[in-house]
């Protein structure tokens, strides 16, 4: 598993990438508009993803670097944040 959610965060790594590159040198008029609207569009989801998870994320100790790897790799490091041990229940 730990193979998958690291590649799964390389790749949106390199997709971010190509954003990037596509802001800084755009490519032909079809491909530039479909690769700007799906960097929003994904964009938008890891925002969401921040706002959905973020009461996971309160026992971290560096919260906001979560949360800003969240916006770059999205599920992939949700995935990866160790859950919480609860404290075993006594009757």
């Amino acid at each position: 598993m730990k193979f998958i959610l690291g590649l799964g965060k390389v790749l949106t790594v390199a997709f971010w990438g190509v954003v990037l590159f596509n802001l800084m040198m755009p490519q032909p008029l079809p491909l530039n508009l479909l690769i700007n609207a799906l960097g929003i569009f994904v964009l938008s989801l890891h925002f969401l993803e921040v706002l959905f998870f973020n009461g996971s994320l309160r026992g971290r100790s560096h919260r906001w670097f979560d949360r800003l790897q969240i916006l770059l790799t999205g599920i992939f490091h949700v995935m990866s944040v160790p859950r919480p041990q609860e404290a075993p229940r006594h009757a």
